[in-house]
Order: C-alpha cells, then structure tokens, then sequence
C-alpha cells in the first residue's frame, strides 16, 4: 500500500518540471491528483502520463475565478483534500534599473497573491491532518544578480509558510516550504539563451557535483506531505545538493 492510499491530492504548476514529477509520484503513491497549470496542452499529456488517477483542470492561480472553478471540481467529488503542493510560479532576470512594474506585478500576481488565494481558497477544503507545501527557492539566501524581484516572492513563500503553520495548528494541518536548488526543468532552461553553460555552471556551485532532477525534489514534497514528517511544520526543506549549507 502506497503512503498516499485512498488521499486528494493538488498540485499547482502541474505540466512540467517539478510539479510534474510530483503529481506523478503521489499518484505512484495512492493517491488522488488534481492538477493544474496555464497550458491545456501540457496538462492533458500529464494526464497521459499519470492515467486515472489524475484530474486535469487548466487555470490560472492569479485568477480567482480560475481559482474557484479548480476547487468546485475538487468539492465535487466529495473527499476534500489532504496534500496541496502549492508549486506554480514564474521566475525570470531583470537588474533593479530595469524592473518595470509589469515585471513585479507579475511576479507578485502568481508567485504571492496566487499562491496564498490558492492555499487560502482550499481551506474549506483541506481535510484535518492535511499537509500543505509551498515551493521555495534558494535564491531568497543567494542574492543572485538580477533575481531580485523573484528571490522577494519567495521570501515572502518562505514567510507565510510560518505563518499558516501557526494559523492551521488547531486542525492539525501541516505547513512547510520545500527549497529547491537548481532543477532540470523547462523554466530553468528557459531563464537564459545558453541553457547548457547556465546548467554548468549552476552545477559548478553545487557541492553533490550537478543540477537536480525534477524527481529528487518530488521525493521531498511526497516526504513532507506523508505521515513520514508528522512532527514537521513551519520548515523549509532545503533539496540543494548542499549549495546553501556548506
């Protein structure tokens, strides 16, 4: 029997990368994943991969109409919800001179007003003993140039999780933050015109030797979700091959 048997699952920035490989390890798991994203392409080869187990439903986390048209479908099968991976956000490099405000606006829309609408509207939802997990970054110890809006959202990640876990006590309902190092996703890819001397070098940073696989951070969301961590909360799992901590 799988740790995740018979549970509800969310996972937000599901198509891809981290989200991706999460969905599809709760499921391996046992349970139940909802999972979410802007592209209906992606999300229905997601589908694909993780089979039945897996409910597909596209929106936007910064929009709140999105937000409740994902919960009714959860509401709707009548077993609440029991692990959030709170994982959707954008990330991308633009120095202090150049930061427009569509660029923190739009940053702060996903990566911070979403993020909280998403755990705040999934409340009524969440099941006592559930276990929420917001995604972090190593970029809020960094001070990375050009990062620096970003590395501010997820600050801010890394403060509600605090927060939350204080707040959902009383239900026994888990908060913590998961704080990936660098990760072969499409976002990181993404970041920069060389993908390949960007991937080199993070990984010339890392003490393990290279960059991680979307998998090994999947690992660590299904621990904080589980049983396994029932005496954590209010703390940011660093999965960084040790670029933060030696």
């Amino acid at each position: 029997m799988g740790l995740f048997e018979g549970k509800t699952a969310l996972v937000t920035g599901a198509g891809t990368g981290i989200g991706l490989a999460t969905a599809v390890r709760l499921a391996d798991e046992g349970a139940h994943v909802f999972i979410t994203g802007r592209r209906k392409t992606e999300l229905d080869a997601a589908v694909e991969v993780i089979g039945s187990a897996a409910t597909a439903v596209a929106g936007d986390i910064a929009n709140l109409a999105d937000l409740d048209r994902l919960y009714e479908t959860i509401r709707s099968r009548g077993q609440g919800l029991d692990v959030l991976f709170a994982n959707a956000s954008i990330a991308s490099f633009v120095p202090l001179e150049q930061v427009t405000e569509d660029h923190f606006d739009t940053l702060f829309g996903i990566n911070v007003r979403g993020m909280l609408f998403t755990v705040q509207k999934a409340l009524p939802l969440l099941n006592d003993g559930a276990s929420v997990i917001l995604n972090g970054s190593t970029s809020v110890d960094s001070g990375t140039d050009a990062f620096g809006v970003y590395a501010a959202t997820k600050a801010a990640t890394r403060s509600f999780s605090r927060t939350w876990a204080n707040e959902l006590k009383g239900r026994g309902i888990r908060v913590n933050t998961v704080t990936p190092g660098p990760t072969e996703t499409p976002a990181l890819v993404g970041l920069t015109p060389d993908p390949e001397g960007f991937k080199r070098q993070l990984a010339s940073r890392v003490p393990l030797g290279r960059i991680a696989r979307p998998e090994e951070i999947a690992a660590a969301v299904a621990f904080l979700a589980s049983e396994q961590s029932s005496f954590i909360t209010g703390s940011s799992l660093y999965v960084d091959g040790g670029m933060n901590q030696i």
